[in-house]
């Protein structure tokens, strides 16, 4: 453990941040396995629904991106698994 005030606040900082970007990439993965059992029940009667839960994945995927908790390019790939699941169910 250092001794020096800025090299602990730097720790408590760390702490601080991968709890905030574990909890947003755990809401990422609970969002993502709501669409997909809305998916798997897919009818004509809860199509819109399942449209909206595409937009909130897809909205919290591009605000990780935003705030720096995933690279751009695995936002891309994650957003492009979800997009074909739709389209294979078609």
């Amino acid at each position: 453990m250092s001794k020096h005030s800025s090299a602990i606040k730097k720790t408590q900082i760390s702490f601080r941040n991968r709890a905030n970007n574990r909890s947003y990439k755990s809401s990422i993965k609970t969002l993502t396995k709501i669409y997909i059992i809305s998916l798997k029940n897919l009818d004509d009667s809860n199509y819109d629904n399942v449209i909206s839960n595409l937009a909130s994945v897809y909205s919290k995927i591009d605000k990780a991106v935003k705030k720096g908790i995933l690279p751009k390019n695995t936002a891309a790939r994650k957003k492009s698994i979800l997009a074909r699941a739709m389209k294979n169910t078609f």
